[in-house]
């Protein structure tokens, strides 16, 4: 995109207090601009990948969609019980720049060059890459189609951002209710140079059942294992575990966001804090992504409540409170959270967050994110500020080059 039309229904976006006072800019191609490392953006992929490369026994049971005689368009993944009604919104101004954002310009993928010069417009030095249509890659009972799907995905996503993945960072998605061929995976991506991995909110997908798989199991000790060999992160991106198109009619956007695709992203965060996963495996780094922020410190006293208040019935019994296991090597990403932002500092958070633009999603805040992170950052002090901005995001993901690059700018 190389001009942004701001609609009058966006023109919100521009509204900013400033920086004065700030010791550094957001604002793209400013002299002393922080390094911005978005910790959460979007692949687009082609609509054909996975009907193309997936394995023929799979290829009836990708998602169908279909336009009936009334000409509604429908949309049905094989673990909804129901197809999904697609409202297609008639856009124009940024919001048509959005929608076409990474858009396909070959069937090998999106325009590399051009997301290069849509996340300059934004002041962004590195992303992390997160499945765009391939989140539902998970929506399925059966962890052996996930996987066959997470293999065809992971394949492309290295062979469109691996060439740049010093700016482009692809996550290697991972289908975990089948565990022999996710350490499988794991090594295969690893090989081909994956720094980080994303894995769905539950390994068997769909509503939670007792004594299930999970993440809390000693059967993922081999997974953990490898992660921290390898000192790569890993990550859980909202709306993975279960369907979050749950609730029908009056209320039921808003419901399906909150409750069946921001919530469930905290379980496997408290199940690695509290089942002694974090104690066995100290260097393994973890978070949520695009869950927002707000939660964590709520989350953090209520896991230290629980483990005190009902010490009869906990076990394992930690060396430290679970909250300290998140604080250790824990994450989480946001986009706009004036709540988390406001106890960020009053809890100690200041090296467990992470800001992203959540290109090219409407959720976002490209290309405008200089005016968001002024609107929501003033009251930061400049350290955090610059850590939640980028700092802690190339550590943890390692933008060792997007590091350097930036320092040679200022």
């Amino acid at each position: 995109m190389t001009e942004i039309v701001v609609n009058e229904q966006n023109e919100w976006r521009l509204n900013t207090p400033g920086a004065e006072g700030w010791e550094k800019s957001p604002r793209p191609g400013a002299r002393n601009k922080y390094l911005m490392i978005s910790a959460d953006t979007h692949a687009n992929e082609p609509g054909n990948l996975w009907a193309e490369r997936i394995d023929a026994k799979y290829k009836d049971r990708l998602p169908k969609m279909w336009i009936d005689d009334k000409g509604i368009q429908w949309r049905k993944m094989e673990a909804s019980e129901q197809p999904d009604r697609l409202v297609l919104a008639r856009l124009e101004g940024e919001d048509l720049a959005r929608s076409k954002a990474g858009a396909t310009a070959t069937e090998k993928g999106p325009s590399v060059e051009q997301r290069l010069k849509d996340l300059e417009m934004d002041g962004i030095d590195g992303e992390i890459i997160f499945p765009g249509k391939g989140l539902g890659m998970w929506y399925t009972f059966d962890p052996a189609f996930a996987h066959a799907q997470c293999e065809v995905y992971n394949t492309w996503a290295w062979e469109t951002f691996g060439a740049h993945v010093d700016r482009l960072s692809p996550a290697a998605a991972l289908a975990t209710g089948d565990l022999p061929a996710t350490l499988k995976e794991v090594e295969r991506c690893l090989k081909l140079g994956f720094r980080h991995f994303t894995l769905p909110c539950k390994p068997l997908f769909g509503p939670p059942k007792t004594n299930e798989l999970n993440y809390n199991k000693v059967d993922f000790d081999p997974m953990w294992a490898m992660f921290c060999e390898a000192d790569v992160p890993v990550s859980f991106h909202v709306s993975t575990g279960k369907d979050p198109r749950t609730t029908r009619g009056l209320g039921g956007a808003v419901v399906n966001y909150v409750v069946h695709s921001l919530s469930p992203t905290l379980e496997p965060l408290v199940n690695i804090c509290a089942s002694g996963v974090g104690e066995r495996f100290p260097e393994l780094k973890f978070g949520s992504v695009e869950a927002g922020i707000g939660w964590l410190p709520w989350m953090l006293d209520a896991m230290d409540e629980a483990y005190l208040k009902h010490h009869f019935w906990v076990k394992p019994k930690l060396k430290a409170l679970p909250s300290d296991y998140f604080r250790a090597k824990g994450f989480a990403t946001f986009g706009e959270d004036r709540p988390g932002l406001a106890l960020i500092e009053e809890y100690g958070l200041q090296d467990n967050f992470m800001w992203a633009n959540d290109y090219p999603h409407h959720e976002g805040t490209w290309p405008h994110s200089a005016e968001a992170i002024e609107r929501q950052m003033g009251k930061l002090g400049e350290a955090t500020r610059a850590k939640v901005l980028g700092e802690n995001a190339a550590k943890v993901f390692g933008f060792k080059e997007a590091v350097e690059r930036h320092k040679a700018k200022a």
